[in-house]
């Protein structure tokens, strides 16, 4: 086993790479300028819930609405889309660029028994909203535990309920016979 000199300088190396790496997986990242390269997009999203619905908005600027994908899949409604580089015209040199720009996918489970083809969309001013019906509400079914003694009663209930319709068919069948004699 070798004996490593303790270096205070590596030890800072190396706690600066590692915060380098934790903001860089926030904010995305940088170029040896220090400037951004690539940043996730994700859109701000809210979800409200009203009496009958489910409304959700996304904000999607600077978007066309044939950019944007809608689909709902086992209870999961999905938003993906890309927005696209502005910055690539020839002729201008930016110096800054912080907005966001590249694919995004968002996903939002629904409650069980929501329907899908209730689900409506509109796109206006860069603010998506998607409206879902409330599922209804699953009422729980209850079940009657029968016991022995309700059992032999019901069974002779069911008993003469069916003696019952026999001596009525009797009596009809008679009153037949003595209304042709």
């Amino acid at each position: 086993m070798a004996i490593v000199r303790w270096d205070p300088a590596r030890e800072l190396d190396t706690l600066q790479g590692d915060m380098n790496r934790l903001f860089d997986s926030f904010f995305g990242r940088r170029d040896n300028s220090g400037s951004a390269v690539a940043r996730n997009w994700v859109p701000a999203m809210d979800l409200v819930e009203t009496e009958d619905q489910l409304v959700l908005r996304a904000d999607l600027p600077g978007m066309e609405r044939d950019d944007i994908d809608i689909e709902v899949k086992d209870n999961v409604l999905t938003i993906s889309g890309e927005r696209k580089a502005e910055h690539e015209r020839k002729g201008e040199g930016f110096h800054r660029i912080e907005r966001s720009f590249g694919r995004f996918s968002r996903s939002l489970g629904l409650p069980r028994g929501t329907d899908a083809g209730g689900v409506t969309a509109k796109f206006e001013n860069g603010v998506l909203e998607v409206r879902m019906p409330k599922p209804a509400e699953r009422k729980p079914t209850r079940i009657e535990i029968a016991t022995e003694a309700r059992a032999h009663d019901s069974e002779a209930e069911a008993a003469q309920v069916e003696a019952g319709e026999d001596s009525a068919e009797r009596s009809k069948g008679r009153e037949a016979v003595g209304a042709a004699a």
